[in-house]
């Protein structure tokens, strides 16, 4: 028998953001298996990682983990997919939604408040942060939510944006989707940087994101 389910106010900040979706509440032991998995997927990679060693960390059987999660891949994407949401979509991210839905004067004011805004997020969630970031060239169902993710979600919003401050007169009139793709190229290639490649680097996080804009804006202004 599993243990009652904890109640969600006991939950750490992790297992509240991998569970506030679900129909079921996470048992005792589920938060341990993810919570070990997290921990064993950072410090070997996916790859090496095997479930008796997972479930040795959380103190069940090797059984249990499989009761919840038919494969280490479902594991993986327990963890990943909750917290890919969150980083993505607007709906479910109300912060996020603030700032996509708020009024801009300027392109450039648009684009500070959203990598600031998920620079944060992604700060927040380190752990889970870096195992994405360490697992998304290799996973092809990651890269496939991913992807899913940002077209149906994402995708929209940020074309309405673009097309909005080019008819301004503020971008050059490249595809809306290049433009998109190249912002996220920057975006992204600092965060895996500064949170996985040389996290322990001398790092200005605040300077560093004002490069990356003031990068990304020269490079696009018209």
């Amino acid at each position: 028998m599993e243990p009652n389910s904890p109640d969600q106010s006991e939950l750490s900040p992790l297992m509240k953001e991998l569970t506030s979706d679900s129909p079921k509440k996470m048992t005792e032991k589920q938060q341990r298996i993810l919570e070990s998995a997290i921990d064993i997927f950072l410090e070997k990679g996916f790859a090496a990682a095997s479930t008796s060693e997972i479930a040795q960390r959380a103190g069940v059987a090797e059984g249990t983990i499989f009761r919840h999660y038919k494969t280490k891949k479902d594991l993986l994407l327990s963890i990943t997919t909750p917290l890919l949401m969150r980083l993505l979509h607007p709906i479910a991210i109300q912060d996020f939604v603030h700032v996509l839905d708020k009024t801009y004067d300027h392109f450039e004011d648009f684009l500070r408040s959203v990598l600031m805004n998920r620079y944060a997020f992604a700060r927040k969630h380190l752990s889970v942060i870096r195992i994405l970031l360490q697992e998304l060239p290799f996973q092809a169902e990651l890269r496939e939510q991913f992807m899913k993710t940002v077209t149906q979600h994402v995708g929209d919003r940020l074309t309405t944006t673009v097309l909005h401050f080019q008819a301004k007169g503020e971008l050059a009139p490249l595809p809306p989707a290049t433009i998109i793709r190249l912002w996220l190229s920057v975006f992204i290639g600092f965060v895996a940087t500064r949170l996985l490649i040389l996290p322990d680097g001398d790092w200005d996080d605040e300077a560093e994101i004002e490069r990356c804009i003031q990068f990304i804006l020269n490079g696009m202004k018209k």
